[in-house]
């Protein structure tokens, strides 16, 4: 919690002063005191309440002062809120290891199904990019709300030779600086304005979903400390399992630098392409967790399609939120208001009290 007057901190002296005030007024009554002939006429002049009724009402009145000091200095709490101009990029691993057979009918086609359903599930203000790497990355779709061209973009997807997760991030650092004017282009030196480790993200955030480990081009968590001095989040998924599983992709998910030959060549009808070969593919979930914990994301791990699904479907709730300082000070209003009409009430009550039993036991003797 910050304060954005911490100065008017002073208001809360007026507590301990009224409470000197208090004591040296009590002393002087003690002082004033005169001679009463009578003990009856003391019993009925002194209030029906006891000593702690008394108190009561008057700690809870400097209680509620409290509070309502501490607002004046306008109290500022840091949470977690929604934002409505967020950006999403989402940054495909394409390469020949999709084809991996291990996720029914193969990853590529899992991996493109979960994509068309998160983005399809996106509604309001949201923008979401498209991203693929394989060897080498590009941008696809740049941040948009059109729905169509990302669907299209999906679904002609196509895989290649190699696996460059760095680059795939830096790709989709230089797509939200395009949009964002607040966020720079890789490779910029941002001197003393880095960082240096995650807070205050911006809106926009990069989600990776990769099969494998890097093999070519930037390390990924070298990309991701640039990613960091930005401010923005990286969400890592490690999709597949570990278990041997025959390459099979059909003709047209075989780009024309694909990992098994050039696309028309060897017959690739059907999914009965590629060799049929079995692989074990390793994910490198050491660099998808560092490269998550780096920039302030999580990495999720899903083995099969409805994992896959699952942890999409839950990424906008952690997504499309960015945390803002936000005055609080109503409530401490609201806190010593309480308090202070409990006292100012109680007080009320209890001085009646008495007055009435005497009215009320008056009116029995008539």
């Amino acid at each position: 919690m910050s304060l954005s007057w911490p100065w008017a901190l002073l208001a809360l002296l007026a507590v301990p002063l009224l409470l000197v005030v208090r004591w040296w007024l009590n002393r002087r009554r003690k002082r004033a005191a005169i001679t009463v002939s009578s003990v009856a006429l003391i019993r009925a002049a002194l209030p029906g309440r006891t000593a702690w009724r008394r108190r009561i009402p008057v700690y809870l009145f400097l209680a509620g002062l409290l509070p309502l000091a501490a607002a004046l200095a306008r109290p500022q709490a840091t949470v977690s809120v929604p934002a409505d101009n967020t950006s999403i990029l989402l940054a495909l691993d394409v390469s020949g290891s999709m084809c991996s057979t291990d996720v029914q009918p193969n990853r590529l086609t899992a991996a493109s199904d979960a994509a068309r359903k998160f983005v399809k599930a996106q509604k309001g203000g949201t923008r979401i990019g498209l991203v693929a790497f394989s060897g080498i990355a590009g941008l696809l779709v740049p941040p948009t709300t059109d729905q169509d061209k990302l669907l299209d973009a999906i679904d002609g997807l196509k895989t290649a030779r190699g696996t460059a997760i760095g680059q795939g991030i830096l790709t989709s650092i230089d797509a939200i600086a395009e949009i964002n004017p607040a966020v720079a282009k890789s490779g910029v030196d941002l001197g003393d304005q880095a960082s240096g480790g995650p807070g205050n993200f911006q809106p926009d955030t990069i989600v990776v979903l990769t099969d494998g480990s890097n093999t070519t081009g930037v390390d990924p968590v070298t990309a991701a400390q640039q990613a960091a001095a930005r401010h923005l989040r990286i969400f890592t998924i490690g999709f597949g399992t570990t278990n041997p599983a025959s390459m099979v992709c059909s003709s047209s998910q075989i780009g024309d630098d694909g990992a098994f030959g050039p696309r028309g060549g060897g017959g690739f009808g059907g999914f009965g392409g590629a060799g049929g070969r079995a692989r074990v593919q390793e994910i490198d979930e050491d660099t998808l967790q560092k490269v998550a914990d780096t920039t302030g994301g999580r990495y999720f791990r899903a083995q099969d399609a409805g994992r896959l699904d699952d942890v999409l479907s839950g990424l906008p709730r952690q997504i499309g939120l960015h945390r803002e300082h936000v005055e609080i000070s109503v409530w401490f209003v609201l806190a010593g208001a309480l308090f202070v009409f409990a006292g100012v009430g109680l007080s009320l009550w209890w001085s009646r009290g008495p007055s009435l039993d005497r009215r009320s036991s008056n009116a029995n003797l008539r």
